[in-house]
């Protein structure tokens, strides 16, 4: 039977994008749920100075608490070396660093162009190296597929901060539709062009669903060998420096996909949907989305394949 891994970063990409804050401890309530229903790798937060994130100011308290859950991969979001410094200290598995191809987003983002991201993750990697438990370091390469602000990327420069980071020294390679511009031809095209100067150091895809194709972008990766798969449960997430963009692809519809068709997730979809629960509870304000959750299981999906 195939198998994917699937990152759920709901407490990270999710929370950073709603004005409430969700207090600490109903975000780690929420983060054993999703542990509980087979999740194996859950970003729980950035390490970014909280004047600009207040809603991830806990970091260091939840990946504590993260660390604590059986055979959980607890991975943080850190924008340049000083973050990823904070990120080791704290003691996380896998640190993703962003890197954004368009040279507005990556201004706007991280206040730095491309060129000087690939020094910060070059300098993340010294101290990754340095460090005694030596986290993955993940580099996602954002605006791969467009950008609100410039338009069209450039797949060459796409493929050239690829190697670029391999050779500063990065881990992994994911490919991020910051903006879910992206149409499933257009991904795999891309995915083959840095699958050529990465290998399988290329591992995975971060997909949002702006106008409506995530789902279909996820088959297309697949269909191109990628196993590794971001999500945020009830599509929560955005990016606040991509005008228009909406929430990641929905957790709970990316297994009920792969599993109807007969690939492994891990994930127990009945677990999944409950976790759902909390996280409405702690942000009653917020709309969930996701068509699983709101139809239910058909008759004919398998029993076994919901838990």
């Amino acid at each position: 039977m195939e198998r994917i891994s699937i990152s759920e970063v709901g407490p990270r990409d999710g929370l950073q994008s709603v004005k409430a804050t969700m207090p600490t401890a109903q975000k780690c309530a929420w983060i054993a749920a999703l542990h509980a229903a087979g999740l194996r790798e859950i970003e729980v937060g950035s390490f970014v100075p909280a004047k600009l994130l207040p809603q991830l100011a806990d970091t260091e308290a939840v990946v504590a608490f993260a660390r604590t859950l059986s055979g959980l991969l607890v991975a943080a979001l850190a924008p340049n070396a000083r973050g990823t410094e904070r990120a080791i200290a704290a003691g996380v598995h896998k640190v993703t660093m962003p890197l954004s191809v368009s040279r507005s987003h990556s201004l706007a983002n991280v206040r730095k162009p491309p060129e000087a991201m690939v020094e910060e993750i070059r300098q993340s990697c010294v101290r990754r190296d340095a460090a005694s438990s030596r986290p993955v370091i993940e580099v996602g390469l954002s605006t791969a597929f467009g950008c609100t602000i410039e338009g069209a990327v450039d797949e060459s420069a796409v493929v050239r901060l690829a190697e670029a980071v391999l050779a500063a020294g990065a881990d992994e390679l994911s490919l991020a539709d910051t903006t879910g511009m992206a149409n499933p031809t257009q991904v795999k095209r891309l995915t083959r062009k840095v699958r050529a100067v990465a290998g399988e150091r290329l591992t995975g895809v971060h997909l949002h669903n702006t106008y409506g194709l995530g789902l279909a972008n996820a088959l297309a990766a697949f269909a191109e060998g990628i196993r590794a798969f971001d999500s945020s449960q009830a599509g929560l997430g955005g990016c606040p420096y991509a005008p228009g963009a909406t929430g990641n692809v929905v957790t709970e519809d990316l297994v009920y996909m792969f599993e109807s068709m007969g690939v492994a997730t891990g994930v127990d979809l009945a677990k999944l949907v409950e976790a759902r629960r909390l996280l409405s509870e702690a942000l009653p304000q917020e709309p969930l989305y996701g068509y699983l959750p709101a139809a239910g299981f058909p008759k004919n999906f398998p029993m076994a394949a919901r838990s």
